[in-house]
């Protein structure tokens, strides 16, 4: 069995192995106070181009979105998300455990828009009992979206003037920046994310680390106090220096460097896996450009690759067809891809 179901079925990318024994034995600082935590910090800020901005690591996705969530927000405040972003429908309810509700917005392709953003916000503040409801104070956006969408340098600016105009914090969840910022028509940079939102995190679990995410922020008092809130959910790693040594080694070379290496070659397989689908008359879902794919498939056709291919079905698209997801990863092999490809033509053909 071939597997396309996710990008963080495999382990980790040998550099990073390779470091992690290189340095095994090396004796050093704990709770991300070492020196491989502060090289990991100098490369990001390096990327950011920013040397004044705050970088802390955390160890996955769920514990990141609810210490961030936790941290920046008032008790009676709430954070404005897509329905279909991961905080409101994959994460058990975690970051509302901790008191502040998602305010999901319905959306078409998985992004908010500033209009949404804009109307909730002024709905909020225009109602006479205001202060008997949740208080929007963050918006939250996943780059790219759970549908493999990613939004411009101009929406980011919109929604990020509008956040900054209106003092709501602007949080951008990057499980999968990698993949977002090496898809051939994003026009984002770390250092734009770094200018245009509070706080955003370079995810490592998903693009080539065994785990580990890394927050960025710029907001003063979170420099001084972010780390109580680590501390406080868990999420402090007393051998935090495994963080720093993966982030390194991931994000060391600048524009070269194994990060976008490696997301490069997922968004470029799975290209080939679309272009595939599309040339054998398979229609696609969304047009995503990172390195998730949404093909509709009759169930027959769903039958005929499941017998060697493990994909995820993402819905129902009509009584014949489901949204099926083809996901590729930094580690997915040419050849895997490959032998995929040639299928969905002989499952056209037969």
């Amino acid at each position: 069995m071939i597997l396309f179901n996710s990008d963080y079925i495999e382990g980790a990318h040998p550099s990073i192995l390779d470091a992690l024994v290189r340095t095994n034995f090396e004796q050093t600082s704990g709770y991300g106070e070492d020196k491989f935590c502060e090289e990991a910090r100098e490369i990001i800020r390096e990327h950011c181009c920013d040397k004044e901005i705050g970088v802390e690591f955390l160890v996955g996705g769920t514990q990141t979105n609810v210490t961030v969530i936790d941290a920046f927000l008032r008790s009676y405040q709430g954070v404005i998300s897509a329905d279909s972003g991961h905080i409101n429908v994959h994460e058990t309810g975690a970051p509302e455990a901790t008191g502040h509700k998602i305010i999901a917005l319905p959306t078409t392709d998985g992004r908010l828009t500033l209009q949404q953003i804009k109307e909730c916000y002024d709905s909020h503040w225009s109602d006479p009992a205001h202060e008997h409801t949740i208080q929007p104070g963050m918006v939250y956006l996943s780059f790219p979206a759970e549908n493999g969408l990613i939004y411009s340098k101009a929406e980011l600016t919109d929604i990020s003037q509008f956040c900054r105009d209106n003092k709501l914090y602007l949080f951008v969840d990057g499980a999968r920046m990698g993949y977002g910022l090496c898809a051939g028509n994003s026009d984002l940079t770390l250092a734009d994310l770094a200018h245009l939102c509070d706080v955003f995190y370079i995810g490592g679990t998903k693009v080539g680390a065994l785990f580990g995410e890394a927050v960025v922020f710029s907001d003063k008092e979170m420099q001084r106090s972010f780390r109580y809130a680590i501390k406080q959910h868990g999420g402090m790693l007393a051998k935090g220096r495994l963080l720093g040594i993966q982030f390194a080694e991931l994000l060391r070379g600048g524009s070269e460097c194994i990060y976008f290496k490696a997301a490069k070659h997922a968004n470029e397989l799975a290209k080939h896996i679309r272009d595939t689908f599309e040339e054998q008359g398979v229609p696609l879902w969304i047009n995503s450009t990172t390195n998730m794919q949404f093909p509709i498939l009759t169930k027959e056709e769903q039958m005929f690759l499941a017998r060697k291919y493990k994909f995820e079905v993402w819905g129902k698209y009509d009584n014949e067809r489901n949204v099926v997801r083809f996901c590729t990863s930094w580690a997915t092999r040419p050849e895997a891809v490959e032998e995929l490809c040639n299928d969905i033509i002989q499952m056209k053909t037969k």
